[in-house]
């Protein structure tokens, strides 16, 4: 598991990325009572806005963390968002892309590195 400094972790599987945000995420979010997810086949940049998650605090919105191809989204999200304050880094997986470059994966943090940047 790799994470970024936006607070999303990412869990590599052959070429395929499954993108989720982290339980400290969850936690600033408070209760979470929207998500909004791309659709399957959409393409984003790295950096680019990709989906939108609105709580009772503040609306927030996730950018790609790669470049790649949306193949898998997380529908029960959608229909229950409380699921993303439950198990942010289990079962409320936000969507995977296909990328090409799995290097990219090599410049975010390690979950000691992530647990650091926290603290």
């Amino acid at each position: 598991m790799k994470f970024t400094e936006d607070h999303e972790w990412l869990v590599l599987d052959g070429d395929v990325v499954t993108v989720g945000i982290t339980d400290h995420a969850a936690e600033q979010l408070g209760d979470v009572v929207f998500v909004e997810l791309p659709e399957v086949g959409d393409e984003f940049a790295e950096s680019a806005e990709i989906a939108t998650i609105e709580s009772v605090k503040a609306a927030s919105e996730i950018n790609a963390p790669v470049t790649g191809e949306i193949v898998a989204i997380n529908a029960a999200i959608v229909e229950n968002p409380a699921l993303v304050n439950q198990d942010p880094l289990g079962e409320a997986w936000f969507f995977k892309m296909k990328i090409e470059d799995t290097s990219a994966l090599d410049a975010f943090m390690s979950e000691d590195e992530y647990k650091a940047f926290i603290a």
